[in-house]
This record gives structure tokens, sequence and C-alpha cells, in this order.
């Protein structure tokens, strides 16, 4: 029997809180799921904009998966209740599905200020599971294990798998879509910011949506938009998608028997090298084998905005490209690998054998778990984002406080999501 992975048991009428979820950031558009920061009730006088440090959002499931967007955010449990997912913040285009949304008295757009129920249209919902959730800058992907892979919000780009209707109103849709075209079950998937990734169980890796900067992987030589979903020529063998900011666009990027990558920019870019190493071309539309020298092996990666940062099977992080890499404010673009000193991450004489477990990597900023349960952030720190109680960028790692053991975060733009075992 397949491991289910992590899971994490919330409170409800019986249960003790064994385990939690954290939120922080950025909270007027509803994406941190506390509806009295937005619209204060009696006991909170005025809004709060900003959510500085981690703050616990109460919720009755067992949470085994989270993912940020451009503003919203979609939790999901592997339970096999009839509702499974969960939505909220922004939902302009229906990234969310259908909600009774309101409007903003600061601007425009639909919001959903707490966890709401999202209703799948599943074929038989009480055995079939969420295994993950990913969310680009309008879109969502919902993976299953029984029914396949489905999509909701903008598909302007055909993002979402299925044909793009001209004039298409997004607001307020109902349409939910199950991907089609796959010819062996999909075991993960990924959004860009206007493009989707899949990764098959026979390891091929398929991709539809906006591909003008390569981010398809040359699904259709300099086509700029694929509506359905085709293979990625040039791969084989793949065992894991890399975490792909669901915001950074410049690249697409993966994890495998061989690394390669499709980008915008010459600065930065995944595995060992800088991909200036390899060519001097701005953009390339086909996946192409970097050289694997000098980090070890590499076991995850993540992608920001112009900044990557990979991790090799010692615990070690190495990162490079154009921003805030963590090594100080002196060193704001490097094309070839840095590696963070391990002691940023906690590793001392008291504690020798610290390691970093996962990456992760919003638009701006990264974060990192420990195999001790520690959450490191660094980069810059847009309204908030990063959680350490103050708006300044943060140049080096730098621990978060939160109460209890954190097994996974998601990075968005301007906010994030813990998963975290308690202590108690």
């Amino acid at each position: 029997k397949d491991d289910p992975g992590p899971v994490f048991q919330y409170v409800g009428k019986h249960k003790k809180p064994n385990h939690k979820v954290f939120v922080w950031g950025f909270s007027f558009t509803g994406a941190l799921g506390i509806p009295s920061f937005v619209v204060p009730d009696s006991g909170r006088k005025k809004p709060r904009k900003y959510q500085l440090t981690p703050y616990r959002l109460d919720t009755a499931e067992q949470i085994s998966s989270a993912a940020c967007g451009y503003g919203f955010t979609l939790i999901a449990s592997r339970t096999k209740d009839v509702i499974k997912l969960w939505g909220m913040g922004l939902n302009k285009d229906s990234q969310l599905g259908f909600q009774r949304t309101q409007q903003s008295r600061l601007d425009s757009y639909e919001y959903v200020l707490e966890p709401s129920p999202v209703a799948l249209p599943l074929a038989e919902p009480q055995q079939t599971r969420v295994l993950q959730v990913s969310c680009g800058r309008a879109h969502s992907l919902v993976l299953t294990d029984n029914e396949g892979v489905f999509s909701m919000g903008n598909n302007a780009y055909g993002q979402c798998g299925r044909r793009v209707v001209e004039d298409e109103v997004y607001s307020g849709s109902h349409v939910i879509h199950r991907i089609e075209g796959f010819r062996s079950p999909v075991v993960q998937v990924a959004c860009g910011q206007d493009h989707s990734l899949f990764l098959t169980q026979t390891g091929q890796v398929l991709a539809c949506g906006w591909g003008a900067d390569g981010q398809t992987a040359g699904l259709c030589g300099l086509s700029v938009v694929s509506t359905l979903v085709s293979l990625v020529s040039g791969l084989s063998g793949v065992e894991s998608l890399s975490d792909l900011s669901g915001i950074g666009d410049l690249w697409s990027l993966w994890s495998w028997s061989h690394w390669s990558l499709c980008s915008r920019y010459g600065v930065s870019l995944v595995t060992l090298v800088s991909l200036a190493s390899v060519t001097q071309v701005t953009q390339i539309n086909s996946p192409r084998h970097l050289p694997v020298e000098g980090c070890g092996k590499v076991v995850q990666a993540a992608c920001g905005g112009t900044q990557v940062a990979v991790l090799n099977d010692k615990g070690e992080v190495f990162v490079w490209g154009y921003g805030i890499l963590g090594k100080g404010p002196n060193l704001s673009e490097s094309s070839t690998p840095e590696m963070i000193p391990s002691t940023l991450f906690g590793r001392s004489d008291f504690n020798p054998t610290a390691a970093v477990t996962r990456i992760r990597c919003g638009l701006n900023h990264f974060a990192a778990v420990t195999d001790g349960g520690e959450l490191f952030v660094w980069g810059k720190n847009i309204r908030g984002c990063l959680g350490i109680g103050k708006r300044d960028d943060q140049y080096f790692p730098w621990r978060v406080t939160v109460p209890g053991q954190v097994v996974d975060v998601a990075c968005g733009v301007d906010h994030m999501v813990a998963l975290v075992k308690s202590l108690l």
C-alpha cells in the first residue's frame, strides 16, 4: 500500500489539537483565512493589513497539502469525506471554484475571507482522496488518487488544460475541468504563473499554458499558447517535479536523473552551474542537461523570480541568480552556486548534524525546513511574508518562531502557510 505521506489532524469536537496550520503575511486579500483581519469584528477594532508573525488557522480537518497563489490559498485533506478541499483569498477568476463572494471596500476583487469548501465534481467523492494542490497566478490544480487532475480559474492561455474560449468570463464560473490526455496516471502537478506541469507514473512530463518564454519546454516550438496537455520532448525517467514557485514564471524546473530547465534570463538557473556557463542565449525552448558539479548530489531545487536554490543529500543549500541570495547584502548576483554556511541553519558544536530537508521559494524569498522542524527564511519581505515580526528584508537565513515542528511550508508572493507538528 502506498505511503499516504504526512497527515495533519486538527482540532475537532472530540479531538485534541496535535498538529496545526499557521499563516502570515498580507491579509487584506483574505488569503490568510482570518476574516477579522479584513473586516474587524466586535473583538477587533481595526483591520490587520499585515500579519508579521505566524498565526494559527483553526480547522477541524486533517490538512495534508497547502499551496499559495497570487493572494489566495488552497488547503486539502486526504480524507474520504465529501468535502476535502478549501480555498481562501482572491477569487476573481474562480481559482477557488464557485464561491459566494463579496465586493471589497478597497477594490473590486472578489474574495473569500475564511476557508471555504470547494466542491470538486468527483464521480465517487467518498472513495477519492486529494493528494496535492498547486496554485499559479490565477489558476489552480488539484491532484486526486482515483479521478485524475482537476483545474479551475483563469484559462486565458490554456493553463487549465482545456481549449481557450474567447471572451470567457471567469468570475463566478462554475467550471472545474477534469484534464484529459494523460497516457498514465499523474503523480505530481506544478503551477507556474500561467502554465502547468504534470508528471506521470511512467516518468513523463506534460505541460500546457503560456510558453512564449520557454516555460512549457518547447512544447510547440516558439508557440505562445498550448491549450491541451502535451508531452515535453527530451525528457525521460523523471522522478519528481522540483519545487516550482507558483509565482516565478521565468522558467520551469524539474528534478530527475539529469537536471534540465527552460529559462528566460541567463542569470540564474538550475542545477549546479549557471545557464550562462552552458549557453549565451537568453531563452531556451527545450530541456537542456546542465553539468552537475560542485554541489554534490542534488535532491531538491526551488525557483523564484530571478533566483534559485538547490539542496544536496547532505542537507546543504546552494544559491545563485539575482536578488537577496542569503549570504548578506554584499552578494546580490552570482552566476555560479554559492553555499550558504550550514551554521546559519542551526548547525553547531551542540548540534553538529543539523541539516536542511526541504527548500521552498516564493517570488523573491526562500524558505528552508530543517530535520529538527525549524523554519528559516530570507529574501524580500514583501508585505511581511517572511513572518519574522518586522517588514525589513532579510539578507541571511532567519529562524521563524513557530510553536511546534514545521513539516512543510508553501510560499506565495506576499504570504506563507506552514504545516506544523505540535510539540504537545
